[in-house]
C-alpha cells in the first residue's frame, strides 16, 4: 500500500463530507473496494464528472480497487438532487447507448486490466426486481419522515415531488447493499449533492448486514465565484471530442480565472503538490505559465498527449501570430475603451469582421463568431478585460477568418 489516500484527497482538496470515523484507517490498512455512480442521462460525461474519475484514479493509484457503478437503471427514474423538475423520461435504448460510451471514457482514467477495477451496471438487478419483495425487504427500512428531511427531497417538495422520484434514493441505496454483498465493497464516493443517497446506502447495510459501510462526499468543481465550472456560452464542457473538440476544450482551461488555477491543478491534474504550489503562486503575467501547464495536462489526460500537443500548437500559432494562412491580422484596442464596455459586435466593426451591426448580429446569432475558441451566442456579449490572455484576444469567424486583438495602453 502507497501513503494513506486519505491525505492525498483531503491535501488536493477533494474531500468534502464523510459519513463518520475509522475511514482514514481502514484506507491505511487494507485494500478497499469502493464505487460511484454514474447515471447515463447524456451520450457523454462532462466535466462535472471530471473531478470524481480524478478521485477514483487517486485511489486505485493507492491500491484500492474502483468499482464503476453505470445507471442503466437508476437512469430510467433519475435523481431529484439539485433538479428543480423533473428529468425527461429515456428509453432503454438510449440510455444503453450512453452507458457504452461512459465505459469508453471512464476506460481513460481506470486501469481495468488484471480485476485492478470493476465496472457494473444496475440495470442487472434493478430492471427485474419484484415491486412488492423490494418494498418488504428495503422499503421497510426507510422513514418517510427522515426521508423527507433529506437535502434533495426537500428542495423540491415546495414545486412538487413526484412518488415516482421518490424512489430514487431507496434504488441507490439498494445499489451500495447489492456492491457490498457480491463484492464486499464497503466505500461509496459521489459528489456533494449525493450525501443524503450516500448516507441511506451506508446505513441499509449496517442494518441489513450488521456490517461497517462508508460514505464520502466529494467537492464539486466550483469557480471562486461560487459558480459551477463547465459551463460555457455554448453549453457544457464534454469529455467527447465530438462535442467539446481538444481545441476548444484545451482553451477552456488556458482561460480559467487566475483565481482558479490552483484549484483545477490540485483536483484535474496528477503535478505533484509542491508543483501545484509553486504555478499557482506565479504572478500577473506569469501566471499565464500555470495556466498553459494546466491546459495541456487536463488536455493530455482526457485526449491523449498527442492531441494535447496538437491543440497546444494550434492555440500558439493562432495567438502567437502565425496561421496556416500566414501572419494573422491584429488590431489593437485601447485600455480605456474596455471602460465603455465595448460589445463584440462594435469590435467585429471596428476589426472590419462585420459592415453593420445587423450583419454582425446574424453572424453571432446564427452560432459563427467564436470569442478564444469558444461560439457566442449573445449578440450584446460584452468583451472585458478578462478576456484578454497575454494581452489579446482571438475571433474567429466561420470557418477560416481569424482576427486577433491586442490591448494597448
Amino acid at each position: 500500500m502507497a501513503a494513506n489516500v486519505f491525505d492525498t484527497l483531503q491535501e488536493r482538496g477533494f474531500l468534502k463530507q464523510t459519513t463518520h470515523e475509522g475511514l482514514k484507517e481502514m484506507l491505511g490498512k487494507e485494500s478497499v473496494k469502493f464505487y460511484v455512480g454514474f447515471d447515463a442521462t447524456a451520450d457523454s460525461l462532462h466535466v462535472g464528472h471530471f473531478v470524481q474519475l480524478m478521485a477514483m484514479a487517486h485511489m486505485q493509484r493507492a491500491g484500492h480497487v474502483p468499482i464503476v457503478l453505470i445507471g442503466g437503471g437508476t437512469t430510467m427514474i433519475g435523481d431529484p438532487s439539485g433538479k428543480s423538475d423533473m428529468r425527461r423520461m429515456m428509453t432503454r435504448e438510449v440510455i444503453a447507448h450512453n452507458a457504452e460510451i461512459f465505459k469508453r471514457q471512464i476506460g481513460k482514467f481506470l486501469d481495468f486490466s488484471d480485476n485492478k477495477a470493476i465496472m457494473v451496471d444496475n440495470a442487472d438487478w434493478l430492471l427485474d426486481l419484484n415491486y412488492v419483495e423490494f418494498l418488504r425487504e428495503i422499503g421497510t427500512c426507510f422513514s418517510v419522515n427522515s426521508m423527507l428531511t433529506a437535502r434533495c427531497y426537500k428542495e423540491r417538495l415546495e414545486k412538487g415531488l413526484t412518488f415516482f422520484e421518490f424512489n430514487y434514493m431507496l434504488m441507490q441505496a439498494y445499489d451500495f447493499l447489492v456492491l457490498n454483498r457480491k463484492y464486499g465493497c464497503k466505500l461509496e464516493m459521489g459528489g456533494d449533492d449525493q450525501w443524503s443517497n450516500i448516507l441511506a446506502g451506508a446505513d441499509l447495510i449496517r442494518r441489513k448486514e450488521q456490517k461497517e459501510a462508508y460514505g464520502l462526499t466529494i467537492t464539486l468543481l466550483l469557480k471562486s465565484d461560487g459558480k459551477k465550472m463547465g459551463k460555457t456560452e455554448s453549453g457544457a464542457v464534454w469529455l467527447d471530442p465530438e462535442k467539446t473538440s481538444p481545441y476548444d476544450f484545451y482553451q477552456y482551461w488556458r482561460n480559467v480565472a487566475d483565481a482558479d488555477v490552483k484549484t483545477c491543478l490540485s483536483l484535474l491534474t496528477f503535478l505533484p503538490m509542491e508543483e501545484v504550489n509553486r504555478l499557482s503562486a506565479l504572478k500577473d503575467s506569469e501566471i499565464n505559465d500555470a495556466k498553459k501547464i494546466l491546459a495541456f495536462e487536463i488536455t493530455k489526460q482526457v485526449h491523449g498527449e498527442q492531441a494535447a500537443k496538437e491543440a497546444q500548437q494550434a492555440a500558439e500559432a493562432l495567438f502567437g501570430g502565425a496561421g496556416a494562412g500566414g501572419s494573422i491580422p491584429t488590431t489593437e484596442l485601447a485600455m480605456a475603451q474596455l471602460k465603455e464596455k465595448p460589445q463584440l459586435i462594435d469590435i467585429m466593426i471596428e476589426c472590419g469582421l462585420t459592415k453593420s451591426r445587423g450583419e454582425g448580429r446574424r453572424l453571432i446569432t446564427g452560432g459563427g463568431v467564436l470569442l478564444n475558441g469558444e461560439k457566442v451566442t449573445d449578440e450584446f456579449r460584452e468583451v472585458a478585460e478578462q478576456d484578454f490572455a497575454d494581452g489579446e484576444l482571438m475571433i474567429k469567424k466561420g470557418k477560416k477568418v481569424f482576427h486577433r486583438v491586442k490591448l494597448v495602453s
